[in-house]
């Protein structure tokens, strides 16, 4: 398995805290992996980055940014090389960043002229996993709800490989979620009610479109749980033995385009494209924070805001909470339908699927719902 010859082939027996050279090396990498990645958008504008991106890049800053990440591979691959025994992650990072700047760093030039064509949207993911992490992992590291859980936690590659799938086919993606809501609106579009809706506070218009979206995340998450052939595509997304913020990255194709697609039906019908983007920038953020590994909450907010404690609840394969807390950001929906289920400060202990046997790669799982079901 790949993953476990990766594990082995950078881990060591060492301590991995701070000040170890572990966390230090670990950046390298991933600092070396960006800037390479982001060279060679440089280099392959046209067939790696996303047309609806482009004309949105500062170019002075992202070549600044790209700049930055090489110079912190080498310092953070410096850092590790000094302080751990073995030096293989640290040197990684500092070949990775050398291999960006001999290939022209953040200087290469766009010569090109670029348009609206067929593309991968590798600057997306790149763009997406440095913010994700940088928001989402030092509280995970700092923080966490299972302090025995490390960031690579079984299986983390392939929700690394899931969280790629869903940018790189992003042109294909986003026409797909996009459909059924623009067709609809072309039809059934009130103007008037548009209208009225526009003219209200905003913090109103936004809490109704997160109130709108919500309800119909929990009609269509409800319907992937009780309706058989559905489950599944969505008994994926429930595989995860270990939650962490890549965790909820995990979804068949068939699950995610299904589900966006149903939640931007009613949202297009009804509220304005700037309170779309609003809310399509609150959900990225919100519902990648409830899957995280993160303990601290507010108490006196819990009940009007889902926390990841919620939603962990969700995803456990204990039989008391099977198919309860299906909405994603007001767990008082799940009150109002009979399925809120929140024990007084316990987090779950055991996650997954309870009894369904899946299988453990990308390819195989992508296939498992067209494949004759297996008990585990």
């Amino acid at each position: 398995m790949l993953e476990q010859k990766i594990n082995a082939m950078f881990g060591d027996q060492d301590p991995t805290g701070f000040g170890t050279g572990w966390w230090s090396g670990v950046l390298s990498t991933f600092c070396g992996l960006l800037a390479f990645g982001a060279v060679a958008c440089l280099h392959f504008p046209q067939l790696l980055s996303s047309p609806n991106l482009r004309p949105y890049y500062p170019m002075y800053l992202m070549r600044m940014l790209i700049q930055t990440v090489i110079v912190a591979a080498i310092i953070f691959g410096v850092a590790s090389a000094i302080l751990r025994k073995k030096k293989i992650l640290g040197l990684t990072g500092m070949a990775l960043a050398l291999a960006a700047t001999l290939w022209g760093g953040a200087s290469v030039p766009i010569n090109e002229p670029l348009y609206d064509g067929p593309s991968l949207g590798l600057d997306w993911f790149l763009l997406d996993m440095l913010l994700m992490t940088l928001i989402f992992s030092p509280f995970e590291v700092l923080w966490p709800a299972y302090p025995k859980q490390g960031v690579f936690r079984n299986e983390w590659l392939l929700d690394v490989v899931y969280f790629l799938s869903t940018h790189l086919p992003t042109q294909i993606t986003t026409f797909l979620i996009l459909l059924p809501a623009t067709q609809l609106t072309a039809l059934f579009a009130i103007p008037s009610l548009q209208g009225a809706i526009g003219s209200l506070p905003w913090l109103v218009q936004f809490f109704l479109a997160v109130f709108v979206a919500d309800l119909a995340e929990y009609a269509i998450h409800r319907a992937f749980h009780s309706v058989p052939w559905m489950w599944r595509f969505h008994a994926i997304h429930h595989s995860s033995k270990g939650l962490d913020w890549i965790a909820g990255s995990r979804s068949h194709i068939v699950d995610d385009v299904v589900v966006r697609g149903f939640i931007l039906v009613p949202m297009m019908l009804v509220f304005s494209h700037d309170m779309l983007v609003a809310y399509l920038l609150f959900v990225t953020l919100h519902a990648t924070w409830t899957h995280s590994n993160f303990g601290p909450s507010i108490k006196w907010l819990e009940p009007y805001l889902i926390f990841p404690r919620f939603h962990h609840w969700h995803h456990t394969s204990q039989e008391e909470a099977i198919d309860k807390n299906f909405a994603i950001h007001f767990p008082w929906i799940d009150k109002m339908f009979g399925t809120y289920y929140y024990p007084e400060g316990k987090w779950p202990d055991a996650y997954g699927l309870a009894n369904e046997k899946i299988p453990g790669t990308f390819w195989g799982q992508t296939f498992y719902p067209f494949t004759r079901k297996q008990t585990a």
